[in-house]
C-alpha cells in the first residue's frame, strides 16, 4: 500500500513510521532540534516550494528520511484510513461477503 505525500512523491506505508504536524510538533523544543540536525544530516526531502504543513518520518532501506510535504497531517492520516477501508473491502468483495452495508 502507498501514500501520496505531494508532488510525484508516493512511499510505501511499510516504510511510515510517523506523520506529524509541523506546527503542533515545533512547540516543542526538542522537535525543533531534532529537524535541525536532521537538515544538517541532509536527511530531510522538501516535496515542493509550498510552504509544508507535515513532516512524515520514513525508513528506507535502514535509512531515515523527513519528508516535508504540503499535505495536512490529517489529509495524509484520511489517506491512509481510505487504504485501509480499500483493502478491507476488496477482500471481501474477493471472497464474496460484501453487500454493500459497512459493519463494524
Amino acid at each position: 500500500m502507498t501514500l501520496h505525500l505531494g508532488g510525484d512523491v508516493v512511499i510505501s506505508m511499510k516504510d511510515v513510521i510517523a506523520i506529524f504536524d509541523i506546527e503542533a510538533a515545533m512547540t516543542s523544543e526538542i522537535n525543533k532540534e531534532f529537524l535541525e540536525i536532521a537538515k544538517e544530516e541532509g536527511f530531510i526531502r522538501k516535496i515542493s516550494d509550498n510552504e509544508p504543513k507535515t513532516f512524515v518520518l520514513v525508513e528506507r532501506g535502514h535509512k531515515t528520511i523527513i519528508f516535508l510535504s504540503p499535505i495536512s497531517s490529517s489529509t495524509l492520516l484520511k489517506r491512509t484510513e481510505f487504504v485501509r477501508n480499500f483493502s478491507s473491502t476488496t477482500s471481501k468483495l474477493k471472497q464474496g461477503g460484501y453487500d454493500g452495508t459497512q459493519r463494524n
